[in-house]
């Protein structure tokens, strides 16, 4: 089974209840039969999935967004990121997202790491790609608050340590890159 694609619970008998649909994300209260025949009662967050994206300029620089969220009530320092529309492939989403978002359309675009985000409640999947070989054209979202800044590898490491960078899915990515390129 494919990970990506298959839903919280256990290996046995699973039964589920839509408390509350949303525009993006359903939550559901599960009662999942889990290996040694437990069963449990929670509460899901259902998600489509995201994608996030790393825009590479070029070996030195790269481009980050401080983005204004409403959930939180401030401007957070993140890479370029979006959920997934239905039947949409991640890849296609992380093209459409990088555009969106920043104004680079990528001339090469790979995967680099996936992950759940916070899979104690939550089943949303992060597919994450490195953009390369960028070019400008930038149509932001209008109900979106963006602005795209271009910064060093050194700004960014300094700017995590700083705990100025604190969005979990943009740690992740950057460190995770850092970490891979002996940065």
């Amino acid at each position: 089974m494919n990970p990506k694609t298959r839903e919280i619970g256990g290996t046995g008998s699973n039964m589920s209840e839509t408390l509350h649909k949303g525009r993006v994300f359903s939550v559901e209260r599960r009662t999942i039969t889990e290996p040694g025949d437990v069963t449990v009662v929670r509460d899901v967050v259902v998600h489509p999935g995201a994608v996030v994206i790393l825009p590479i300029i070029d070996d030195q620089r790269l481009a980050i967004l401080h983005h204004y969220r409403r959930s939180v009530g401030e401007e957070l320092i993140e890479l370029p990121a979006g959920t997934r529309e239905t039947g949409e492939e991640p890849i296609e989403t992380a093209a459409r997202e990088l555009e969106e978002e920043t104004g680079y359309k990528c001339g090469s675009i790979e995967p680099f790491v996936d992950f759940y985000t916070t899979p104690g409640f939550c089943n949303e999947y992060i597919h994450t790609f490195v953009a390369r070989d960028l070019s400008d054209g930038q149509r932001l979202d209008g109900t979106e608050r963006i602005r795209v800044e271009i910064v060093t590898w050194d700004e960014v490491r300094d700017a995590i340590d700083a705990n100025r960078i604190r969005d979990a899915k943009t740690i992740a990515v950057l460190g995770a890159y850092l970490l891979r390129n002996n940065r």
